[in-house]
């Protein structure tokens, strides 16, 4: 129960808010609603443009959220928080089973608190159902090995045949890979003749294939699209259009300290003489997470990335971290190593807490901004592609929108560390655990009110609201710029945009379809649609300000303005 009701204070209380946000967040959504509006259920379309690079299978859970709850944030983030839930379940039932009950509460309990999960599941992307079903798959095949169990060997057909459908060909790599290193190791390669292979094979086909099938059949050109250019080019950097990007390689493996805190700090407990072999299950799980951790993190390190790319390391490296602090509690020669662990913690967290109250300091004599953007300073670390890189843009001013996050994280990061430490003086380790992993539920809470506070920042919901009682059917929505900058309007209104220079990114493979819709246009034909007899709604983002203004329109009339976001009509309200 304790369990759960972590799982409801961070994950359930966080399906409310914020709106959803510009770019991947809201056109994932998007391309999920307009899924349910036309029950196209083979080609994706985002405003109403072939949308071929994503597999299928969370927009189908997002689509299906759609008709049964309706259209919302709500809905679209349901499927996530699920797959949260399920990953937690399976790191309790696989750790369980290896370790005993302890090591299971603690990987669940790990699951739920670590920073990257929590922070990789605040946008709409398929990448923790991916660990879930690669996780799942691993652990079918090793039970089925153990039990020699036929229901689990097709269970771990379907879990890999999913993963493919949630996120391609990565998921054989790394469920392929993983099985053979293991059976490699352990000799189990010996018993192929249990492995169902072709049963299994077809089973995998029968629930992956259709999909890729029809989708090829239907998008002349796919394969192509899909296959080569979406996973082999973009995995050698190569793929076009280009829009990704690399980390470097000291960011890249320090970063996974930072997406597995606090438990990461424990790590230093993983390093012990093993006991056991290849016929005791706690040795195989070890071994089985320890190759699943080292084949994700190497494959990416080598091809392009994003920070949230390796989440399916998460569950495996969680797992052993669980079994190192649970074994490490009951042997007494080793619980001053968590001991200086828990002290590092409390260090960390006293400096963070100092950062936040000093910052709560200089602000408390400025007034809250209820639009955080205005008191931002962008200074674009990272060029915005790091999960945190507006934390960098922040000032007195917004930390005054920010008191009560900024005062709870703060509490938390003091307090929590400093009695869990408290507790492993007095030998009293599980409440040491707990009193970490509760400190950090409150952390991610606050983490969670801060993202709220950014609303009118990151997403152009505010801006959506205004237009709504204004915009009639004939009326024209136009985004100066790529699909990406306003991306939530289109969900929020409901209705398709059209591009002003915005054959880019996502969308441009899509537009040279015959069907495409006629919705790009440059500058001369802007100027054109703007003194003719259509009224349009023109949404320009702080990136294309300067570049919107420079445009010979005509009269321009204000209709909102959302943190240097705003949306200008060619007609007075």
């Amino acid at each position: 129960m304790l369990l759960l009701a972590v799982f409801a204070a961070v994950y359930i209380g966080s399906l409310f808010s914020p709106a959803l946000l510009d770019d991947a967040d809201a056109t994932h959504a998007e391309a999920a609603r307009e899924m349910a509006a036309a029950g196209d259920y083979v080609t994706l379309h985002v405003n109403g443009i072939r949308y071929l690079e994503k597999a299928p299978l969370m927009y189908w859970l997002v689509a299906g959220s759609f008709r049964v709850f309706g259209v919302s944030a709500v809905a679209a983030r349901l499927p996530v928080a699920l797959s949260v839930l399920l990953l937690a379940l399976l790191a309790w039932k696989w750790s369980r089973r290896a370790f005993g009950d302890r090591a299971a509460e603690y990987a669940a309990l790990f699951v739920l608190t670590s920073t990257g999960v929590f922070l990789f599941t605040r946008i709409l992307i398929p990448d923790v159902l991916l660990a879930l079903l690669i996780a799942a798959a691993l652990y079918f095949f090793m039970t089925a090995l153990e039990e020699r169990s036929a229901w689990r060997w097709y269970a771990g057909y379907a879990a890999c045949a999913l993963a493919v459908l949630s996120k391609g060909l990565v998921a054989l790599v790394f469920i392929g890979g993983t099985a053979f290193g293991y059976l490699l190791w352990t000799s189990d390669w010996r018993r192929w003749r249990e492995f169902r292979l072709l049963s299994g094979a077809a089973l995998l086909v029968a629930i992956a294939a259709p999909w890729h099938l029809l989708a090829g059949v239907r998008n002349p050109g796919f394969f192509w699209f899909y296959f080569v250019n979406e996973h082999f080019l973009r995995f050698l950097g190569k793929r076009y259009p280009r829009d990704y990007n690399k980390l470097p390689a000291l960011a890249y493996w320090g970063l996974h300290l930072a997406w597995l805190f606090p438990w990461s700090m424990f790590a230093a407990a993983l390093f012990r003489r093993e006991r056991g072999g290849p016929h005791d299950f706690a040795w195989r799980t070890r071994l089985m997470c320890w190759l699943l951790t080292a084949l994700v993190l190497v494959f990416f390190s080598l091809s392009t990335n994003q920070e949230y790319y390796t989440l399916p390391a998460y569950l495996p490296l969680l797992i052993l971290i669980a079994d190192a602090v649970a074994r490490a509690e009951q042997e007494p020669a080793r619980r001053k190593l968590l001991v200086g662990s828990t002290a590092v913690i409390a260090l960390i967290g006293a400096a963070a807490a100092i950062a936040l109250t000093a910052g709560l300091w200089q602000s408390r004599h400025l007034p809250f901004v209820p639009d955080i953007g205005a008191a931002l300073v962008e200074r674009g670390v990272g060029n915005y592609t790091l999960s945190m890189s507006h934390f960098f843009d922040l000032t007195g001013g917004a930390f005054a929108a920010l008191r009560l996050p900024a005062a709870l994280a703060a509490l938390a990061l003091l307090i929590a560390p400093v009695a869990s430490l408290l507790l492993r003086f007095k030998h009293r380790p599980r409440a040491a655990t707990w009193a970490l992993a509760g400190g950090m539920a409150v952390l991610l809470v606050a983490a969670h009110l801060a993202l709220a506070r950014f609303e009118p920042y990151l997403s152009s919901r505010p801006l959506a609201q205004a237009v709504q009682p204004l915009i009639r059917p004939d009326d024209r929505l136009v985004i100066y710029g790529d699909f990406s900058y306003g991306s939530s309007l289109t969900f929020y209104l409901q209705r398709p945009a059209w591009l002003v220079n915005g054959r880019t990114t996502s969308l441009e493979y899509g537009s040279r379809f015959p069907d495409a819709p006629p919705v790009f246009w440059d500058d001369a034909q802007l100027a054109r649609e703007w003194s003719g007899g259509t009224r349009l709604f023109l949404f320009v983002s702080r990136e294309r300000r300067e570049d919107a203004d420079r445009l010979a329109l005509g009269p321009r009339f204000l209709i909102a303005e959302s943190s240097g976001k705003r949306v200008y009509s060619n007609r007075e309200r």
